[in-house]
């Protein structure tokens, strides 16, 4: 193995917590402790359909076997930096793209900020990992008073627990997080405000804003051996005039999130769908899905239009840095589909809801 495709083996070990399967041990969970349910058996939270993360194994042979492609050492953004308003109107809403997942959401006179990652890496290692190719959208100095951070899941290209202690310092922003992660972030930022919920959870914000927390096909790992011990979750931000579905990192899987999310959340103004890090599906697919399938997902989830993000910022698999939005743009064509219904974001670009 060269020493290139040594040190990425090890920092995707490093951002997805692979390397923890190498020590199959069944250990006491780190980060969180209460009854068992569906998707949590005790120790381990689990997927209730059963898809789970690949195994040390198959991450050396994707490694090692699989052709990546090349990214650029620099994709930078076509839009210019956002400076977004301090805040909105009651009746409107603002999406400002930052890059990879991250968001700056202003609804209802709040201002949301969701998978905030700032660093150039998305990494636990600061000259080993997926390096940033395009800086945030928003200059951190840009930001406006950020009200709540929310946080999907622990994976590194997720959740920077420096830049989250930044946000604490200069605002007193609370986090709202999955089951597991406050204890993460706390052991980070101590005095930090974190507070976790299970899937199913509703979070009061006030003002007429909620937040649904909503299962996800995915899982969780921020080093070696704590694989699955902190819950992962997309959310549903509901305002008085608004619904935005947010999804961080899921797998398709047979649909059934998609579908239940209508149900439960009729009337969804917009959705925001990741459409990267999925090749090679034989490895990706119980993991991340891809633009057909998150094509698939906003059919499901009965949302009005979506966006696609989690693409372009950080290579985190095989595919060419321009593949999803070649790949999205296919989806849309095959649908009959207008460009709006489905963009790929980059970063600095805004959607406003009206």
């Amino acid at each position: 193995m060269t020493r290139r495709r040594l040190l990425k083996l090890l920092g995707v070990a490093g951002l997805t917590g692979g390397a923890a399967t190498l020590f199959t041990v069944r250990r006491a969970n780190a980060y969180y402790s209460g009854p068992v349910t569906d998707h949590f058996d005790g120790t381990l939270f689990f997927n209730p359909d059963g898809t789970g993360p690949k195994n040390a194994l198959e991450l050396l042979k994707w490694q090692v076997w699989e052709e990546r492609a090349r990214w650029p050492d620099s994709f930078p953004s076509p839009h210019a930096f956002d400076v977004p308003p301090q805040r909105l109107g009651r009746d409107e809403a603002r999406v400002s793209y930052v890059g990879h997942a991250s968001f700056l959401i202003q609804v209802a006179g709040r201002n949301l900020l969701l998978d905030p990652v700032w660093s150039k890496r998305a990494s636990p290692l600061k000259a080993v990992g997926p390096k940033r190719v395009n800086p945030p959208g928003i200059v951190f100095e840009n930001l406006p008073p950020i009200d709540y951070v929310l946080v999907t899941h622990n994976h590194y290209d997720h959740m920077d627990t420096g830049l989250i202690g930044r946000i604490w310092q200069r605002d007193r922003a609370p986090v709202i997080t999955p089951l597991g992660n406050d204890t993460i972030v706390r052991g980070d930022v101590p005095e930090i405000d974190a507070r976790a919920f299970d899937w199913h959870s509703t979070v009061d914000l006030g003002d007429g804003i909620k937040v649904h927390f909503e299962p996800t096909v995915h899982w969780s790992a921020r080093g070696l051996g704590d694989r699955r011990h902190a819950l992962w979750a997309s959310f549903v931000i509901e305002s008085p005039k608004y619904k935005i579905y947010c999804v961080g990192d899921s797998a398709f899987s047979d649909g059934h999130l998609f579908r239940g999310v209508a149900q439960r959340h009729p009337g969804i103004d917009l959705a925001l769908l990741p459409i990267g890090a999925y090749e090679p599906r034989w490895f990706m697919h119980t993991s991340h899905m891809n633009p057909e399938e998150s094509a698939k997902a906003l059919e499901l989830c009965g949302a009005k239009a979506a966006v696609g993000h989690h693409w372009g910022t950080f290579q985190l698999t095989n595919e060419a840095i321009e593949m999803p939005r070649e790949a999205l743009a296919a989806a849309r064509a095959a649908r009959g589909w207008a460009d709006e219904r489905f963009i790929a974001l980059r970063p600095g670009q805004v959607v406003t809801l009206a």
